[in-house]
């Protein structure tokens, strides 16, 4: 069975023409480039936010060595953000602007790693179609001019076999074009709801860290606030 599927693409490549050829390097380009994106996806946990979330919640319950250590096990984008956050929060000369800082300069990071690769398989889907038209034209041109060649004795499937043999190129093109397009929204999708989870896991980090830090004033505050209020109960007395 295998010599007739090669015997099939190579019958396919001589009827296409050296567009056709181009067009199967770019899909095999394309499939190699998706796998490797699928796999560095799986691998970083990409969409994955359980375990941060569990952090953040061990994190703001009191936890904070076992929410540190969960953080810094979660491979996600996410989970390095709010690893990052936590380590720099333990160090109490770190101000919130330098933590803010660091976590947008790690997401930034994490998130441009995601993204290395898919301008090529943008490029893939936009030059695709225009590949097939070109063949498409080219395959029209050589049509009528075989057909001008037959001057009188004109053979109309001489014409229709051109035709569609110039057409196969147009439809090679889309048949690239079309899936790798879709796999290419599916991965700018994911990396956008991974740019808004550590958003939102992040702020919510900050916002947690800025309500302990007024509660530790105000219950420092306290005891010199009552201490007049307990002079005045005690002379009352």
């Amino acid at each position: 069975m295998r010599p007739d599927i090669f015997n099939d693409v190579r019958a396919f490549l001589e009827l296409g023409g050296p567009v056709v050829a181009i067009l199967l390097v770019l899909s095999v380009f394309a499939l190699a480039l998706i796998l490797i994106k699928l796999a560095q996806f799986w691998r970083e946990r990409v969409g994955s936010g359980a375990k941060a979330n569990r952090a953040l919640y061990l994190w703001v319950h009191g936890s904070v060595g076992d929410a540190r250590q969960m953080a810094e096990a979660d491979p996600s984008p996410v989970g390095g953000a709010l690893a990052t956050a936590m380590r720099l929060s333990a160090n109490r000369a770190a101000s919130k602007a330098v933590i803010e800082d660091e976590i947008g300069r790690v997401a930034v990071t994490r998130l441009h790693a995601l993204q290395r690769g898919l301008r090529a398989l943008d490029a893939i889907a936009q030059i695709a179609p225009l590949l097939g038209l070109f063949g498409t034209v080219l395959g029209m041109i050589e049509a009528f001019r075989q057909l001008q060649g037959a001057g009188s004795a004109v053979d109309p499937s001489l014409l229709a076999g051109g035709i569609w043999v110039a057409l196969l190129t147009t439809a090679a093109g889309l048949a690239v074009a079309m899936p790798v397009s879709l796999v290419l929204t599916w991965f700018e999708t994911r990396i956008e709801n991974e740019r808004v989870a550590i958003e939102t896991v992040t702020t919510a980090f900050l916002s947690q860290q800025a309500l302990g830090a007024t509660g530790a004033r105000l219950d420092q505050d306290t005891p010199e606030a009552a201490q007049p209020a307990a002079m005045e109960q005690s002379h009352a007395h």
